[in-house]
């Protein structure tokens, strides 16, 4: 009586239901907990949808299709066509504002990374005091754009600024910083170099994530200092230092608020104001100042494909440069 239940109970191939009921339950269970975090996910990014949404997408798509129309803030936009776009393209001024901000570009980015590279250096070496200058670099982030260019308006006088005066004390005459047209550019990214508290923190960052044993490996096999620097700092803070070049680049393109200050009145304009015409600073006047919003959405969307394309350019040629860890390449 035994065996046949033993027999019954081994038949191959059978499954136990409650074993089955068990998997399946566990699946659906897993199911919607993966649909709780989703939930949970899209709760805590709803903020950031939401701004996105209402500050940058849907502005974007309405700028996009001002661009196609006369506006001036009174009445309904009138569709144009593309006239806008074989305006800009016609417009001297145009021309000249890139110029002037492809060229503020090329200067302010390399010596931004140099300086921000420097200062990390020195404070990844500082043992004593260190969080007391890492806060002073970064205090000037936290500084309005406004109250900078004010600052460096009176320091930048040529008549009676106080750089004008230092360099006076040692027998040297200084420039006209903000009306000759030959050092408006100059000036402006000394202005600049003020605010680099982020970048030195970046840097700051990536120097301390640098293997300390490759340093004494280098150090035993008689490297030099500029040869640790060159074949162990560098390629180890690459990723960062591709960071910057694109972020650093993109807020060259699109500088503003100390060139508003500095030049953007039109009581106060001089005859250097061709070499502080900025993209964004023509851009601004366009829409603000004469009115002119369809116009100002194209020229905003030219800028806007001008970076796209110089940060997928830099992208390309960093993914050959910067160097991850880990990672091996043939």
């Amino acid at each position: 009586m035994i065996a046949p239940a033993a027999a019954t109970s081994t038949r191959p191939g059978r499954r136990s239901p409650p074993r089955r009921a068990g998997r399946i339950h566990g699946h659906h269970g897993s199911g919607r907990q993966r649909g709780s975090e989703t939930r949970a996910a899209l709760l805590f990014l709803s903020p950031w949808i939401v701004g996105f949404l209402v500050f940058t997408a849907v502005p974007m798509v309405w700028s996009l299709y001002l661009s196609f129309t006369e506006y001036g803030l009174v009445g309904k936009p009138v569709a144009v066509g593309l006239r806008n776009y074989r305006r800009m393209m016609a417009d001297p001024s145009v021309a000249t504002a890139l110029g002037n901000t492809f060229v503020y570009a090329v200067l302010f980015v390399p010596c931004a990374i140099v300086v921000s590279l420097g200062l990390a250096m020195l404070l990844h070496r500082l043992v004593r005091g260190a969080g007391f200058f890492r806060t002073v670099y970064y205090l000037p982030v936290m500084t309005p754009g406004v109250a900078v260019a004010v600052l460096f308006s009176l320091l930048l006088n040529g008549n009676f600024g106080l750089i004008n005066r230092a360099l006076a004390l040692i027998g040297i005459q200084g420039p006209q910083w903000l009306t000759d047209p030959a050092w408006i550019k100059p000036s402006i990214v000394l202005m600049s170099l003020w605010g680099l508290g982020g970048a030195i923190v970046i840097f700051l960052a990536a120097l301390s994530g640098v293997p300390r044993d490759l340093y004494e490996a280098a150090e035993m096999g008689g490297a030099s200092a500029w040869r640790r620097f060159r074949s162990i700092t560098l390629p180890m803070i690459s990723g960062a230092m591709f960071f910057q070049i694109i972020v650093l680049t993109i807020a060259a393109m699109q500088l503003f608020d100390k060139i508003f200050v500095l030049f953007g009145n039109p009581g106060t304009q001089t005859s250097a104001s061709d070499a502080s015409l900025f993209f964004v600073l023509y851009l601004f006047q366009q829409a603000f100042q004469q009115l002119k919003m369809g116009y100002a959405s194209a020229l905003a969307w030219l800028l806007f494909v001008i970076i796209v394309i110089i940060t997928a350019i830099q992208v390309k040629v960093g993914n050959k440069l910067v160097y991850y860890e880990g990672e091996t390449r043939s």
